[in-house]
């Protein structure tokens, strides 16, 4: 069943949200680290499930929380160079492992999807890792498109002096 989130559905969805942290600590552990206690407070969690600007959807299954999708309408910024226009974000999406690949993040999208339509958003925008293959491919399956590149260099690593004791 896919619907709103409460604020009763806090350790749930941090349960779930765990999850994911969990494997972009793995990955990028240089940008990610573990809080020592759940990532996002109570406060947080309370702000997205109040704003009429964003919407907290759960999967759930046998009263369990098993996915998650937090998206929020923003608008852009004053900037000449820009048109007007507002949009949706998906901010984040996680389903526990064990229920992956069974149709639970699509059912989450498209209420997302819904949503935005009912509040007159016609596009919808999201950043993923690249490191995160499964989710390219999930996204990219749904017809998203990459619009922009975020790219980085690690300076430590590109001035390391070079010869015969550091190749």
């Amino acid at each position: 069943m896919i619907r709103q989130a409460t604020m009763e559905d806090y350790d749930g969805l941090c349960a779930v949200l765990d999850q994911v942290d969990a494997q972009h600590r793995k990955a990028l552990p240089q940008v990610f680290r573990d809080p020592g206690e759940p990532a996002r407070s109570r406060a947080y969690i309370a702000s997205i499930v109040e704003d009429e600007n964003a919407c907290l959807w759960i999967a759930e299954r046998e009263e369990q929380i098993i996915g998650m999708l937090h998206v929020s309408i923003r608008e852009t910024r004053d900037n000449p160079i820009l048109v007007p226009r507002r949009y949706a974000v998906i901010e984040n999406l996680a389903v526990a492992a064990g229920h992956r690949r069974k149709g639970i993040a699509s059912a989450l999208m498209q209420a997302a999807n819904r949503w935005a339509l009912g509040k007159g958003i016609r596009q919808i925008e999201l950043h993923v890792w690249e490191f995160n293959e499964g989710a390219r491919a999930f996204y990219t399956k749904r017809g998203y498109r990459t619009a922009s590149r975020r790219l980085w260099r690690d300076l430590a690593a590109a001035h390391k002096p070079t010869g015969p004791d550091n190749p």
